[in-house]
């Protein structure tokens, strides 16, 4: 029975949990405690999440995990932005650059080697996942790219207009591609088989939507508690990156890792059942709504937040994010790929860490 009621009793103990250690400092038996409940709230988030699916289907079953998990890790930045002053300036673009490198390159490198290895080629369909990938490539290039070669601002900056202009124009291009996923062609995001036809996700006894609903909300309530949680044991993490002379950019790659643990899992299990392009989606719909929904979020939080907003990239990142363009384009051209492709993706993910380590 106990087995059986985990995923719904898992959230709450998290949000518990969460609720009597925030703000404050761990002992190492709180880390460990706090630990356990962010991993807890990270299944039972995957859980919850694949029974939504379920009932809505594909695409909007990874939509909905994907922008859930991103609301509140906007959330989380502009929170942290707001006490950081100066120190926070660049916290949007180091976040949100770790979500494109992570989800590109890891979820989708995992994902792709994971179907391929079970089938000896994965395969997705070209049309929706090379539309996602086309609006991550020119949302990054916009938010990321495009500020470090403006001349209006010094530095790595967009001015005033400038940034008004990349708020609208991810979230129109991300609105835009929703649209185009969910209502006018939602066939492109559907699984596909070896030979391209589209296998229809509806299953046959989907959860009632008393079932659905409920896990809706124990879903909002298992992101919160990852996303808190992750920050209560932030400080932990700094501490062992100082005791370990690592730079403090670390710290966010970890932070970034673990928010994004849903979503990895929510892929690699897509992806062991052949359902490759679900897994496509929730990558690349997580970077999407990363950049879509985090740019305007610091846009506006700009106007009260003191200090500078750094967004563009240095020349190190610039060159992984052009390697992870043109590697993306041509992974995704044949829709199908082999373990190699996957290969390739988490090599890249793998520099930017040791990039991380060791600049």
């Amino acid at each position: 029975m106990l087995a059986a009621r985990w995923p719904a009793l898992v959230p709450a103990l998290a949000a518990v949990v969460l609720a009597l250690t925030w703000g404050r400092s761990l002992s190492a038996g709180a880390v460990a405690l706090v630990s356990c409940c962010l991993a807890g709230a990270v299944l039972s988030a995957v859980h919850h999440a694949e029974v939504i699916a379920h009932r809505v289907g594909e695409p909007f079953g990874s939509l909905v995990l994907a922008v859930a998990v991103t609301v509140i890790e906007v959330a989380l930045i502009v929170t942290l932005m707001a006490d950081g002053g100066d120190k926070s300036a660049s916290l949007a673009r180091d976040t949100v650059f770790a979500a494109v490198m992570i989800t590109c390159n890891g979820i989708v490198g995992l994902s792709l080697l994971v179907g391929a290895l079970r089938r000896r080629v994965a395969v997705f369909n070209a049309e929706g996942t090379g539309a996602a990938f086309a609006t991550v490539a020119t949302l990054a290039g916009l938010s990321l790219a495009l500020p470090t070669f403006t001349t209006s601002t010094p530095g790595p900056q967009f001015s005033p207009a400038q940034l008004v202009f990349a708020a609208v124009a991810s979230l129109l291009l991300y609105g835009l591609f929703v649209a185009t996923q969910t209502v006018r062609h939602r066939d492109y995001f559907l699984p596909v088989t070896a030979q391209g036809e589209v296998i229809d996700t509806d299953h046959a006894h989907p959860p009632t939507a008393r079932t659905a609903l409920t896990s809706l909300g124990l879903l909002a309530v298992a992101l919160v508690s990852v996303v808190g949680l992750a920050k209560g044991v932030s400080p932990a993490i700094e501490s062992g990156v100082a005791a370990a002379g690592l730079p403090a950019s670390v710290v966010g790659v970890v932070i970034a890792l673990l928010v994004l643990l849903p979503e990895t899992i929510a892929a690699l299990r897509a992806a062991r059942r052949d359902r490759v392009q679900t897994s496509l989606n929730l990558g690349l719909g997580s970077a999407m709504a990363s950049i879509g929904l985090t740019i305007p979020a610091v846009a506006v939080a700009s106007v009260w937040l003191d200090g500078p907003l750094v967004l563009g990239l240095g020349a190190t990142h610039m060159v992984l994010l052009a390697l992870t363009v043109a590697v993306g384009t041509l992974t995704v051209i044949p829709g199908r790929a082999t373990p190699l492709q996957g290969g390739v993706h988490l090599s890249l993910l793998a520099a930017y860490v040791v990039l991380a380590v060791s600049p």
